[in-house]
């Protein structure tokens, strides 16, 4: 199982279009889940995000991904395990 965080804030229409990108790219065959997290109600994620949101994070690899991004490069970031 893959777990991601997508980091925005609400009535921010990029981060919109980023979940429909994410969920268009997701695998059929592997389990996603997604923990979307709004940057506006915490303060360490503000500092680091304010200016990139929406940006896609993988725990497990420390790695992410900020806007802009499409459907190609969110398949990669999901598929890369290192």
């Amino acid at each position: 199982m893959i777990r991601l965080q997508l980091f925005g804030t609400s009535g921010c229409h990029l981060c919109e279009l980023a979940e429909q990108i994410i969920n268009e790219s997701l695998p059929n065959n592997t389990a996603v889940i997604i923990e979307l997290i709004d940057i506006a109600e915490q303060e360490q994620f503000q500092e680091r995000y304010a200016l990139r949101i929406p940006v896609l994070f993988n725990a497990a690899t420390k790695k992410d991904l900020g806007w802009p991004f499409d459907t190609l490069q969110v398949k990669q970031f999901i598929s890369d395990r290192s």
